[in-house]
């Protein structure tokens, strides 16, 4: 099983990431909690450069280097630990290309889903959770755990909505597979929210 997380900077999906994933090994599910960009020693490597604050990158290139890593994330994790029987928790995966790169950056995104599928071998979440939190939140979240910004979150405000905007617009298109999620509320009631939901995808799916 394949569960991914989405949400704009400093929506708190990664601590959520970590939160589920605890709880799903203490049921006595084997998981692999994996992250993007980066995921493998190819992927960090990678990821370094284009989170780097001042670094110039054009859209296209920042949008080819994330889908280099994704391919290698893909062969190297998340295909043998599905095949495998694993649960796979993903901190962002393809949505987030369309997101930042397509309503972001505002590249074609028939193209972006299009790479999405070749890097991907059409590998879907059964489950993408969407925490949508207010945009100046997030960032205010972020100030408070980081003594600076990475080259995302260095973005303008501008940049943040469009993003938000255009993730709540992938879940408008695919209702079944996204649950969004109040990322303003506290972190323990939006865990329990999780959890139920998780649970009844596991039991619907036979684990």
């Amino acid at each position: 099983m394949f569960i991914t997380f989405e949400g704009i900077e400093g929506s708190g999906k990664s601590t959520q990431v970590i939160l589920l994933s605890r709880y799903l090994k203490k049921k006595g599910y084997k998981v692999v909690v994996t992250r993007e960009p980066g995921g493998t020693a190819f992927g960090e490597a990678l990821r370094k450069v284009v989170l780097k604050r001042n670094e110039r990158i054009v859209p296209l290139a920042e949008l080819l280097v994330i889908m280099a890593m994704r391919a290698q994330h893909v062969e190297e994790i998340i295909l043998p630990a599905l095949k495998k029987g694993m649960i796979v928790l993903g901190d962002r995966f393809c949505d987030a290309s369309c997101a930042y790169q397509g309503f972001g950056r505002g590249l074609d995104l028939d193209v972006i889903k299009e790479l999405n599928r070749l890097v991907s071998k059409n590998i879907e979440p059964d489950l993408t959770i969407l925490l949508d939190c207010n945009v100046k939140l997030g960032l205010k979240r972020k100030l408070q755990h980081a003594t600076s910004l990475d080259r995302f979150e260095g973005e303008t405000l501008s940049f943040h909505r469009r993003i938000q905007k255009g993730y709540l617009k992938l879940a408008k298109d695919e209702p079944e597979r996204f649950m969004i999620l109040n990322g303003n509320l506290s972190i323990d009631s939006t865990h329990q929210a999780i959890r139920q939901r998780v649970d009844r995808l596991l039991e619907a799916h036979g684990f």
